[in-house]
């Protein structure tokens, strides 16, 4: 089992950057699919990045040329890059990892508020 922590959520002005952090515990997280997924108030769970194991990314269309991906093996960290934010990426950040065959994630952080001003 992992256990995962995410930090670095907060307010920044449209056209700014944040970067967030997961750290995880209990299991390495070049072991495991990481991703991003957020939520805002009322919609739906939506996918945001992804990295496998191999080290390969995903990034869904919202945020294709303005997120990345990345994971430092020695701190056993994942972190989400944030550019160019815009006031339709407010919304609750989760950490996530899953292990097998599939898309599947099996485990969640606890999320992180990320909130953009017009």
């Amino acid at each position: 089992q992992v256990q995962l922590v995410e930090s670095g959520g907060g307010l920044v002005q449209t056209g700014g950057s944040l970067r967030l952090s997961c750290v995880a515990s209990g299991s390495f997280v070049r072991s495991y699919r990481m991703g991003w997924y957020r939520q805002a108030p009322g919609k739906e769970r939506e996918f945001v990045v992804l990295i496998q194991p191999g080290g390969s990314t995903t990034a869904g269309n919202s945020v294709k040329g303005r997120f990345t991906i990345s994971r430092d093996n020695a701190k056993n960290t994942v972190y989400l890059q944030m550019n160019n934010l815009k006031p339709e990426d407010t919304a609750v950040y989760y950490c996530a990892a899953g292990r097998g065959a599939g898309t599947l994630m099996n485990f969640w952080g606890q999320g992180t508020q990320v909130t953009v001003s017009s």
